[in-house]
């Protein structure tokens, strides 16, 4: 009862909703970089929120199919095909054992991810299957997918086919702007240094992973040169020493010593988590309470989604 990996493409995680409730021994949280899109793909196969399913940066991903199950794979665009016959996304497909599925390249967005019906039954690691290579922990031994590696499905009976319409895709753009909370740190960031902040438009550099995603462009100052180490949240956007503002994502360390000016709405990291080295980055500065109504309504959104019937037919 598993999927066998055959090329595991570029980087190819297994994971869940992620770790919580243990920043106090030092370990992250590792989860989904896009939840919408890990969420919606549970929403459509039927899965509990927390189910583990594979998280695909840029592509490149083959599986031979041991079992018979149903599959979903949501997120950034790329091509799917099961025995060689392309397959759309954002929708539930039946796959028998013996079968051959692909994941091409992504052509827009870098993240996807594929869920079986019931999930992956990968054993929870400090209560969560989220793989973060850094700390060695998670999926089947802390570290990336490779060839040969088999992933258990859970016993679960194929799900009804189902698809998200083609209008409820998100739009994975070239440039996103980032809500911003301003946390207590900003008042040692001079006025000017703020309005810089938030009217530039920055790059994603090349050196942007699951820890963070640095930013380029002009530098930033800040009057205090550091700060005591202290919790770092989803979000936050830390300016060391060379003035480049570093948006920390999943995977980020738990503490830090860097100021913070603030912290990015978790909504919009996600889609931060879509793009690709050179892509836009703008920040515009909003309240908690705009961003408790945010959360608010992405939930009620999401839940909402509309899914239609398909036939659910095997090629």
């Amino acid at each position: 009862m598993s999927l066998r990996v055959l090329e595991p493409g570029m980087l190819s995680l297994l994971q869940d909703r992620g770790r919580f409730g243990q920043h106090g021994v030092g370990l992250t949280t590792g989860g989904p970089l896009d939840a919408e899109a890990f969420l919606l793909n549970q929403r459509l196969l039927g899965n509990p929120e927390n189910a583990t399913a594979i998280e695909i940066s840029f592509g490149g991903l083959v599986l031979e199919a041991e079992c018979d199950t149903s599959l979903c794979v949501t997120g950034a665009s790329l091509p799917l095909d099961i025995n060689g016959r392309e397959l759309p996304p954002w929708e539930v497909h039946p796959v028998r054992a013996g079968d051959r599925i692909r994941l091409g390249y992504s052509e827009r967005g870098c993240r996807s991810y594929l869920g079986v019906a019931g999930g992956f039954a990968i054993p929870p690691m400090f209560g969560s299957s989220a793989t973060v290579v850094r700390e060695g922990i998670g999926g089947l031994r802390g570290e990336k997918l490779a060839a040969g590696d088999r992933l258990p499905c859970a016993s679960r009976p194929a799900h009804p086919g189902r698809r998200l319409p083609r209008a409820w895709w998100p739009d994975y753009a070239d440039e996103v702007t980032l809500r911003v909370i301003p946390g207590y740190q900003v008042a040692d960031f001079p006025t000017l240094q703020q309005r810089r902040f938030f009217s530039l438009r920055w790059t994603v550099g090349q050196r942007s992973d699951r820890m963070g995603y640095r930013l380029e462009g002009p530098a930033i100052t800040c009057e205090r040169q550091g700060i005591l180490s202290e919790g770092i949240c989803l979000g936050a956007i830390q300016v060391p020493a060379d003035g480049l503002p570093i948006v920390l994502l999943n995977d980020r360390q738990t503490i830090g010593g860097y100021p913070k000016i603030g912290a990015a709405l978790s909504l919009d990291t996600a889609r931060l988590a879509q793009l690709r080295p050179g892509g836009g980055v703008r920040f515009r500065a909003i309240s908690p309470e705009e961003a408790h109504n945010a959360l608010h309504l992405a939930r009620v959104r999401l839940h909402n989604a509309p899914l239609e019937a398909t036939e659910n037919r095997h090629g």
